[in-house]
């Protein structure tokens, strides 16, 4: 199926724009943002296979986005900023659960 590369769509996250800027746009995206992106069609609402996005992109000469994974660009992790991010996200009652523990592991 040919499409038209000023073709109406919807960018998941994105709004509404051509094709060529939505795959332009996609391609510029991380590897997993990419892979839950999705374009789908104005006219129809019909959702893009990926494959079908990828080939839309070799066709046009768009490339990905290098993969960067520098050591230097990537910040080492700290212990207490991997502590404070799980307990962001923990539930309250497994919170309170750890708080008793510790209370009566140093009553011992």
């Amino acid at each position: 199926m040919t499409s038209d590369p000023e073709e109406s769509v919807r960018l998941q996250g994105f709004g509404e724009m051509t094709l060529r800027t939505a795959v332009a746009t996609l391609m510029q995206l991380a590897p997993r943002e990419r892979a839950e992106a999705a374009i789908f069609r104005v006219r129809d609402g019909v959702r893009l296979a990926e494959s079908e996005v990828a080939e839309l992109a070799s066709q046009w000469g768009i490339e990905a986005a290098p993969k960067v994974r520098s050591p230097r660009l990537v910040p080492e992790q700290r212990w207490p900023d991997i502590v404070r991010g799980m307990v962001r996200e923990a539930p309250l009652p497994a919170l309170l659960v750890a708080f008793l523990v510790g209370v009566v592991a140093t009553r011992r």
